[in-house]
């Protein structure tokens, strides 16, 4: 079947360089001489049959924006048969005959789900700042996040030092530690917390006494919000109270801030090239795979595949991690 009219959609949580891809998938489709729609709201719009008409001059200025001008939405209606169906019929009645999803893993079992059951044709792109998605050396919004991460560690580290205290900085990754591990290595954190890695709380207390001890009178620790250690970050904070009154704690959630601002320059680089990839791929007449980046270069990986796998921690960064804290 050749595709005529390709549908674009973002869904789960936001993250920079998702309106980089929508521009990339809108101007790869007039390149080719495609139609394209924009889906508002995710899944939901779909099934609302919320569309808009795009072109090259829909997706002017819009590179260098952080969230997504398409909005993103969660969908009870898509997890449910009738709400699928209701979707499918809302792209037919609009001439549309593929789709691409900019989303996670949740976005990306919708849309294997929806092709299994319609034989609609789909390709995803990994929007998601937390890095957690198989197939994939990068997602999109990723690297922009750890910008924004090392930029507000630098300033926690100022009024840290002032006043002799030890911050306890908790970032996103519930499942997954790559955040906090890649800004704790680049921030200096004397101590790096991830769902991976469990070192409990006694290591947690002797690792901040050895630094007592030689000497440092500040310490960052960087918690991912998925680490095992505590029930939460305020826990934490107690327990080290308990145990060293004389230290002076402090916790700081970065939360949302870390979803937003202008997505950095690898951001949009990747998205554009993914964006490219994505359509060209459907025009080729592949579906269920999600396009991702490895060793620099465009790869495609089955849908099934990405949302069961699991990327995988960077060991040598673990090490150089306990070595930079010395």
């Amino acid at each position: 079947m050749s595709v005529k009219k390709i549908a674009v959609l973002t869904s789960g949580g936001d993250a920079p360089g998702m309106n980089a891809a929508i521009r990339s998938v809108v101007r790869t489709c007039a390149y080719h001489n495609i139609e394209v729609v924009g889906v508002y709201r995710g899944y939901q719009g779909m099934i609302e049959g919320d569309f808009e008409e795009m072109n090259a001059r829909s997706v002017r200025d819009i590179i260098n924006r952080g969230g997504t001008i398409l909005k993103s939405a969660r969908s009870k209606d898509f997890k449910t048969p009738e709400g699928r169906k209701a979707a499918y019929e809302k792209l037919k009645a609009a001439g549309v005959d593929s789709l691409v999803v900019i989303g996670g893993d949740g976005s990306f079992t919708g849309a294997l789900l929806f092709n299994k059951e319609f034989g609609f044709p789909v390709m995803g792109i990994p929007g998601t700042i937390d890095n957690d998605i198989y197939g994939t050396d990068f997602t999109l919004g990723y690297d922009t996040a750890l910008n924004t991460v090392i930029e507000a560690i630098d300033k926690i580290r100022d009024t840290a030092s002032s006043h002799n205290r030890l911050f306890f900085i908790e970032v996103m990754g519930r499942d997954a530690g790559h955040i906090a591990l890649n800004s704790g290595v680049g921030a200096g954190a004397e101590e790096i917390l991830i769902p991976e890695e469990n070192i409990g709380l006694k290591k947690l207390l002797e690792s901040l006494e050895k630094s007592r001890r030689t000497g440092k009178t500040s310490s960052l620790v960087v918690v991912a919000e998925g680490d095992k250690i505590g029930k939460n970050v305020f826990e934490l904070k107690e327990y080290v109270e308990q145990h060293h009154p004389d230290y002076d704690v402090r916790v700081s959630v970065l939360g949302h801030m870390q979803r937003g601002g202008a997505p950095s320059c690898f951001d949009r680089v990747l998205a554009s090239r993914m964006g490219v990839k994505a359509v060209e791929s459907l025009l080729e007449g592949k579906s269920n795979y999600m396009v991702g980046i490895r060793n620099n270069k465009m790869e495609l990986t089955p849908l099934e595949k990405a949302i069961k796998g699991s990327s995988k921690i960077d060991t040598e960064l673990l090490r150089v991690a306990e070595i930079m804290a010395t």
